[in-house]
C-alpha cells in the first residue's frame, strides 16, 4: 500500500525509568526528554528519539516506521479505519497507529523534526596491508560508551510467518533479503526484510520476522560509529556489570559486526556496524537455518539465541 523508508524507534515499558536510563546511557544513548511517566533517548543521528520507555510492567510495546510523505500517512489511516494524530512526544510530527496480524502496535510516523548529527571522536583510520593512511601519527582513542547513531532493525517472533510477511509487504512495501528454511525449502522459518526505496541503497534488514508460533520480542539493534566505537562501548558495558549475550563477531546474513546485551529486564539489544546494503533490484535469497546463527568470525552463538 505504501513504502516506508526506515524504522525510527522501539517502545518498551519498564517499572524504573532511572534504571533504564542508566543502562541506555552505558549503551550509548543520550536523553532526549523525560516526563514522570516516559523516557525518550536519542543517538547521534538526526532522529529525535530512538528508544522510548513508558512507566509500567516490563515488556516490549511496539515500534515506529517512517512514512515517505503525509499523503502516505493518510493512506494508511484510510485503509485501516484509523486517524492521523499529532505526536505529543519529542520530534513532533504526526502518526497513525495500526496493528499487525499478531496485534503488535505499529506507529507509522511522518514530519518529525530532524536534529543536527552529533560529532563523535575522530578515530584515525587503520593501516592495512596495502593502504597505510596513518603516517607519522599514533592511534589513540578516548574511553567511553559507544555512540549509538540510529535504530537499524527490530526482530519479532510471529505466530504465522507467511501471513505476517505478506502483511508487512502489502502494507509497507518490505522486501525479502534472506528467507530462512528448515529442512526442506518449503518449510519457512522467517525472513530478513528491508525497506523498498527504489534505487536508494538501504540496510540488508530493517525487520526480521521469525515464525515461532507465538508472538514476542526477539531483539532490537542500533548502529554505532564504527568497529573501534563498538569495542570501546563493550568495555563500558562490561565494566558496569551489564549482561552480555553474544559477541563480538561478524554475521553471515547481513554481514554486520555485532555485540548483543540484555537490558535490566532481559530484553535483548544489539550494537552493530558495517552491514550490507541493497537497493530494490537485489533478489531474495533462500538460505538454510544453519546460516542464521553462523559467523564469519567470532564467538559461537549461545543456546539462548536459538
Amino acid at each position: 500500500m505504501i513504502k516506508v523508508e526506515d524504522i525510527v524507534y522501539v517502545r518498551f515499558s519498564a517499572p524504573d525509568l532511572d534504571r533504564m536510563e542508566a543502562f541506555l546511557s552505558d549503551f550509548g544513548m543520550v536523553r532526549s526528554d523525560r516526563t514522570p511517566t516516559a523516557l525518550y533517548m536519542r543517538g547521534t543521528g538526526p532522529d529525535p528519539v530512538v528508544h522510548v520507555t513508558e512507566l509500567g510492567d516490563p515488556g516490549f510495546v511496539g515500534f515506529a516506521l517512517q512514512a515517505a510523505s503525509e499523503s502516505d500517512l493518510e493512506a494508511v489511516a484510510a485503509a485501516h479505519g484509523a486517524k492521523v494524530e499529532d505526536r505529543s512526544e519529542p520530534g513532533g510530527g504526526k502518526r497513525v497507529l495500526v496493528r499487525d496480524p499478531d496485534n503488535f502496535p505499529i506507529e507509522v510516523i511522518w514530519g518529525l523534526d530532524r536534529l543536527d548529527v552529533t560529532d563523535v571522536q575522530d578515530i584515525s583510520p587503520a593501516n592495512e596491508r596495502l593502504v597505510k593512511p596513518r603516517l607519522g601519527a599514533e592511534k589513540r582513542m578516548k574511553p567511553g560508551a559507544s555512540h549509538v547513531h540510529r535504530l537499524g532493525h527490530c526482530v519479532i517472533n510471529v505466530t504465522d510467518y507467511r501471513k505476517s510477511a505478506a502483511w508487512y509487504h502489502e502494507q509497507f512495501g518490505f522486501l525479502k533479503s534472506d528467507e530462512v528454511f528448515i529442512g526442506d525449502k518449503e518449510t519457512l522459518l522467517g525472513s530478513f526484510m528491508r525497506c523498498d526505496c527504489g534505487d536508494r541503497f538501504v540496510d540488508h534488514h530493517t525487520l526480521f520476522l521469525v515464525g515461532t508460533g507465538a508472538p514476542g520480542f526477539n531483539h532490537a539493534a542500533w548502529e554505532v560509529a564504527d568497529f573501534d566505537d563498538l569495542m570501546l562501548g563493550r568495555d563500558v558495558l562490561r565494566n558496569a556489570d551489564r549482561t552480555p549475550v553474544w559477541g563480538v563477531g561478524r554475521h553471515v546474513l547481513g554481514s554486520q559486526i555485532f555485540d548483543y546485551w540484555r537490558d535490566p529486564w532481559g530484553h535483548m539489544v544489539e550494537h552493530w556496524t558495517d552491514g550490507d546494503m541493497f537497493d530494490a533490484s537485489t533478489p531474495a535469497n533462500l538460505v538454510p537455518i544453519d546460516a542464521l546463527l553462523q559467523t564469519q568470525w567470532g564467538e559461537t552463538a549461545p543456546d539462548d539465541m536459538a
